[in-house]
């Protein structure tokens, strides 16, 4: 396990001192900073392509990793330049490598030399692709100067007034943020009541039916309340039409039956009071039917008639 605790001397101070490294005389990087009074700092570099050595024409392939000396030789507008010093793992021979950020590359600058392994897409029909010479490609003036008119027209005419729009937007609502931010709490306290009052509903009508918690109730809508009225006459339209034949049919069974009755006992006073009932219970069977609202009537008119000719008689 490493350790992390740090081992203080009697006689070290931190303010005179500053830290360890310091008061031992050493740089935080150790060995590898040996020559940092000269810039060279030693780093692990990798080969980025197969080379030979110049000493001893040996073939070094790519990937091999050297302990080199790095340092900074110059810069490329502000991007800085680096140089790797390395010795050849072979020989004594010492080869240094550059980077090229103009064209993106390592450069072999001396002691060996590079394999050529590049694919140019000149030589195969196609184009370079580290192409900045300003001068390969002249520009012409004529479109340098349409594309800054059209920009510059473009600036005016959409930009600046997008932003403007944007900065009035925005003055807008910052003009008062209590006010606004007021007006929000009002609105959610609102919607947060009548999310509790909806809430509350459903469980009443839960417990009253004994729905499951988890079930969804739908919300009532004035579509949801014609869609419940809708339904509820279709059913009970058809729940009349089918008990409407049973009724009459036993209506007329039982009307049949006193009218039997009374025609075998002759015409005797009480044959009359049973004739009249049969009547009546005949006359309702046919004319009575459930979806009319004026039965009642219908029965005293029918009853009033049969009196008024017995009396005549």
């Amino acid at each position: 396990m490493q350790g992390f605790n740090k081992y203080y001397p009697p006689d070290y101070d931190g303010e005179k001192h500053g830290s360890l490294n310091a008061y031992r005389g050493k740089h935080a990087l150790g060995d590898r900073a040996r020559k940092l009074d000269q810039g060279i700092l030693i780093v692990r570099f990798e080969l980025p392509f197969n080379i030979w050595c110049g000493t001893c024409n040996s073939h070094i392939g790519m990937g091999v990793r050297y302990n080199a000396e790095k340092k900074k030789i110059g810069n490329y507008y502000s991007t800085p330049i680096y140089s790797f010093r390395c010795k050849c793992h072979l020989c004594d021979g010492w080869f240094e490598i550059q980077t090229d950020p103009k064209n993106t590359r390592y450069v072999v600058t001396s002691g060996a030399r590079q394999k050529d392994e590049e694919w140019d897409p000149e030589e195969n029909g196609g184009f370079a692709i580290h192409d900045t010479d300003a001068a390969a490609t002249p520009v012409d003036p004529l479109a340098a100067l349409e594309k800054s008119t059209a920009a510059q027209a473009h600036l005016t005419q959409v930009q600046v007034p997008r932003l403007e729009a944007l900065q009035t937007l925005s003055d807008h609502y910052a003009a008062d943020p209590y006010t606004r931010s007021q007006l929000v709490r009002k609105h959610f306290r609102v919607e947060k009541k009548a999310e509790q009052t909806r809430a509350a509903d459903d469980a009443r009508v839960r417990d009253k039916y004994a729905l499951p918690t988890e079930l969804a109730l739908e919300r009532e809508s004035e579509e949801s309340k014609k869609e419940a009225a809708e339904r509820w006459r279709v059913e009970r339209e058809a729940l009349v039409e089918r008990a409407s034949p049973s009724v009459d049919v036993k209506r007329r069974r039982i009307g049949e039956g006193l009218a039997r009755r009374s025609k075998a006992e002759g015409t005797s006073a009480g044959g009359a009071v049973s004739l009249l009932r049969a009547k009546i219970l005949d006359n309702t069977a046919k004319r009575t039917s459930p979806l009319a609202g004026s039965s009642s009537s219908r029965l005293k008119a029918s009853s009033s008639s049969l009196k008024a000719s017995l009396l005549r008689r």
